[in-house]
Parts: C-alpha cells; sequence; structure tokens
C-alpha cells in the first residue's frame, strides 16, 4: 500500500511507542490530511525504517493555546506553554505560535 500515510518519531519516542507508553502524538501543519481511521506507517526518524503499524483511533483539532492536560495523556509533558512552544519551533521553525493549529492524535498500534 503505497497510499498508506507514514508519522516518523524521533529515535527515543520509539520504544515507549512500542511498550504503549506513548500513544498519542500532536501534529502542526498537517500536510498529509490525517483523519480518524487512517492506518499509518510509523517511521524511525533517523533511521527511515518502519517499526510498527497503527491506526488513527480518535483526531481532535485545536491551537496550542487551548490544549488542556487531557490532550498530555499518553504523551510526553512540557513544562510550560514556553516549553512547549520550544520544542515545536525546533521542530517547525519560528512561525510557530499559541495560535498555531495543532492535530492532536490517538493512535493504536495494530502491528510490530
Amino acid at each position: 500500500m503505497s497510499d498508506m500515510k507514514t508519522l516518523k518519531f524521533a529515535p527515543d519516542l520509539v520504544p515507549l511507542v512500542l511498550s504503549g507508553e506513548k500513544k498519542m502524538t500532536w501534529r502542526l501543519f498537517d500536510d498529509k490530511d490525517l483523519q480518524e481511521g487512517d492506518e499509518l506507517s510509523l517511521i524511525n526518524k533517523e533511521t527511515g525504517e518502519e517499526f510498527a503499524k497503527a491506526r488513527i483511533s480518535s483526531l481532535k483539532v485545536k491551537t496550542l493555546a487551548q490544549v488542556t492536560p487531557e490532550d498530555y495523556d499518553g504523551h510526553e509533558k512540557y513544562s510550560s506553554q514556553e516549553d512547549m512552544l520550544a520544542t515545536f519551533k525546533k521542530f517547525y521553525g519560528d512561525k510557530v505560535t499559541l495560535e498555531t493549529e495543532v492535530k492532536i492524535l490517538k493512535f493504536e498500534l495494530i502491528r510490530i
């Protein structure tokens, strides 16, 4: 299935995804049109290798300013809003603000 959507994860997050500890990811500037029910190929960003397949079980869209504590369930925590912004700027550049839209994806592994 060459049309399967991919999500890339930093190498340090791969074991957390595989253990089930990380079951949520936040994506900004979604160019893949991610939707609930999509099957995904999960890729180790460093090696380019697929480490699992997953399905999006739920999806919410909000701005970074609207993120609530429950949105962190299954996601790494940030010490503050500033810390969160700094982290996303590292990945996406300085165009990230609290008004930036974030897709909060909950996923379940379907194959490891």
